[in-house]
């Protein structure tokens, strides 16, 4: 049944004969068809491809590209290729999230296992060496990726000078022009200011700050309730600090199903961490030892004071595209710099492609690898295809928060006619056997069809889970599609088919 629904796929794709024509805003559906173009060969000193940026959507279009056979380089300003991800992002987050929560298993969990001990301790220094460790070997591993496949690698800062030229600023001080016949610019993106609040890495603190803390803050104020903010706040809360969330929308995550959201926030406050919504900074005071912030309501009203000993600013991020020489060559950008391309993931520019964080769309990883991939086959003639509807987002809390496809609101605006089937992890005996039953699975399925729309998961490892239900979607698969699919026991995936049940019919264990 793959082999058949990736033919019709495929043969969906060769039918749309969309045009190559000018940028626009781009769409959600990367479905298109072939076309060809010649390359340079394997001894020219042109590239078939150059790729600015080695994060997760440069180093993965590049070594695409070299699997296709196409001669490439990529240039990376960092010094050490992963971009924000592996460096100061994904990976080191999450290293000190399955530490943190480990010591907090330890200290408040273990006895329950008949696990005892007589003192638990902190030692910070191996557990950023723990971090630091995960992220060097990555580093290394993805340089070694680029030998096997042959890419050229090019440390320093990339400037394009013409449609085929990036003028590249090395470390040591020189410049040296990398000629291409496809540019593909994948320089991720920034962290996002705010007026008034400067930055210092020490007291205030970025994301990138707040991985690298010489020591366990008192009090963090976290500003932003999105997902760097409560993950980072989770980490800090764990071992000790005392976190408040500082919020200018009236919810935390506001991409997140409400119902799921409502949940969530209710276990975060559980653990400990406080909500300051509908509230935004009108000041900061770093006059003293720690930081005063000034607090105002959204809507306006009266001013308090909120203290910190180190402030978490993570109100989202920007792209980072200023400085590549974009306003030279006249390639086209929307009002906050994210760089427009067509389905084919070409600028208006000829020549000059753009993926990743750079253009509208999700900004995440897995997004800007897939974005990679589907460039590159186009550039080589093949058929690239990204679904951004499809594209999964977790929440790498404990319990993780993980979705898939439309929240509830989003389907109840479209206008379509819904059921919705739930089941707690309460009733999941692998959850209780191991005393970590906390959270639900939550399907939206269209009434008439029974197809798959959304699927929202809280739990410990929903992050895991949650790709079953992507498979679906991708799929178009109808929620009982799902639930006739047997599914070992006990297992914690069993509650994703329980609640595929209570969508299409009922469950057997609640």
């Amino acid at each position: 049944m793959a082999m058949a629904s990736f033919a019709r796929r495929k043969a969906y794709l060769l039918s749309r004969n969309l045009s190559n024509s000018s940028p626009d805003v781009f769409r959600y559906s990367h479905s298109l068809t072939a076309f060809s173009r010649g390359f340079a060969s394997s001894g020219s000193d042109e590239n078939d491809v150059v790729v600015i940026g080695g994060g997760p959507g440069g180093y993965v279009a590049a070594i695409k590209a070299a699997q296709l056979g196409l001669k490439t380089t990529c240039i990376e300003k960092r010094g050490a290729l992963g971009g924000t991800c592996l460096n100061v992002g994904c990976i080191p987050s999450k290293a000190l999230l399955h530490s943190s929560h480990m010591y907090h298993e330890a200290k408040h969990a273990f006895a329950n296992h008949g696990v005892k001990f007589s003192s638990v301790e902190i030692d910070l220094p191996a557990m950023m060496g723990q971090k630091d460790k995960a992220v060097s070997n990555l580093t290394r591993g993805i340089e070694g990726l680029f030998k096997k496949n042959k890419v050229t690698y090019v440390k320093g800062y990339g400037k394009l000078i013409s449609p085929s030229e990036v003028s590249v600023d090395t470390p040591n001080g020189d410049n040296t022009i990398v000629k291409g016949k496809n540019i593909i610019i994948a320089t991720g993106s920034d962290v996002k200011s705010l007026p008034g609040i400067t930055i210092d890495e020490k007291r205030i603190v970025s994301s990138t700050g707040a991985l690298a803390l010489s020591e366990i803050p008192k009090k963090l104020v976290v500003i932003g309730a999105g997902y760097i903010g409560l993950e980072m706040g989770s980490v800090w809360l764990r071992l000790g600090s005392e976190v408040s969330v500082v919020e200018f929308a009236p919810d935390i995550v506001p991409s997140m199903d409400g119902e799921i959201r409502k949940q969530f926030q209710r276990s975060l406050e559980k653990q400990g961490m406080k909500f300051m919504l509908k509230t935004k900074v009108v000041g900061v005071d770093t006059s003293g030892d720690g930081v005063r912030l000034t607090l105002e309501p959204a809507a306006g009203g009266d001013k308090t004071t909120l203290e910190a000993d180190v402030v978490l600013v993570s109100a989202g991020r920007s792209p980072f595209t200023a400085g590549l020489g974009l306003e030279k060559l006249g390639v086209e950008t929307d009002k906050i710099g994210r760089i427009l391309v067509n389905e084919r993931f070409g600028t208006n520019v000829p020549g000059v492609f753009a993926i990743g964080d750079v253009i509208p769309g999700p900004m995440l990883a897995h997004k800007a690898e897939e974005d990679g991939v589907a460039c590159v086959e186009f550039i080589a003639g093949k058929i690239g295809h990204v679904d951004y509807d499809k594209v999964p987002g977790v929440v790498y809390t404990s319990p993780e928060v993980a979705s898939v496809g439309k929240t509830e609101e989003q389907v109840k605006t479209l206008g379509v006619e819904y059921r919705v089937g739930k089941f707690p992890f309460m009733a999941n005996s692998r959850a209780k056997a191991i005393d970590s039953a906390e959270g639900l699975v939550k399907i939206i399925a269209e009434k008439e069809t029974d197809k798959i729309l959304g699927v929202h998961i809280m739990a410990p490892n929903a992050g895991e889970l949650i790709h079953e239900a992507a498979i679906a979607l991708q799929y178009d698969a109808a929620s009982e599609d799902i639930a006739r699919v047997c599914h070992a026991h006990p297992t914690m995936s069993e509650a994703l088919k329980e609640a595929a049940m209570a969508t299409y019919d009922k469950p057997i264990h609640i």
